[in-house]
């Protein structure tokens, strides 16, 4: 379980591009990593599109978002063209990434328990450390606090 103040696991995943990724990149630049169960279903759409909304915001406060998901990478690259989303989408297909940072989890949906992504988002430091979780995230208004907690 990761805890505010550790240093975040590193990412290297395709993103809906297909191009790599690796979250080292990034490092000097504060991210907003939020990760989310499916690409194109409501709440993740509702999500995603707040983030899209506010993204001017968060660019002012000099962060960067992404959002990450068990979908490929076609998958991925279809819902943030349908969306217009302006930030990169990343592709978990082996769920490593989701393990690491402890958002893969036994849910329980209509009565029968199944693994999935646990909706999480993770505000990482320039220094590369978690500087704030938040957990079992509600979609709507999310990345408006987010915002305002920067």
């Amino acid at each position: 379980m990761l805890n505010e103040g550790d240093q975040a696991p590193d990412i290297h995943l395709r993103t809906d591009s297909g191009e790599d990724f690796r979250l080292s990149d990034l490092r000097g630049k504060r991210v907003v990593l939020y990760f989310y169960p499916k690409a194109d279903t409501p709440g993740c759409t509702t999500e995603a599109c707040e983030f899209r909304d506010d993204i001017r915001g968060f660019e002012e406060k000099g962060a960067v978002v992404l959002g990450i998901s068990p979908d490929k990478p076609a998958a991925q690259a279809r819902f943030k063209t349908k969306y217009n989303l302006p930030f990169s989408l990343l592709a978990d297909e082996e769920k490593a990434t989701a393990q690491a940072y402890g958002v893969w989890k036994e849910k329980n949906m209509y009565g029968k328990k199944v693994m999935g992504i646990q909706r999480t988002t993770f505000v990482i430091g320039p220094d590369g450390r978690i500087e704030k979780i938040y957990g079992k995230v509600k979609a709507q208004g999310h990345a408006a606090k987010v915002l305002e907690n920067l």
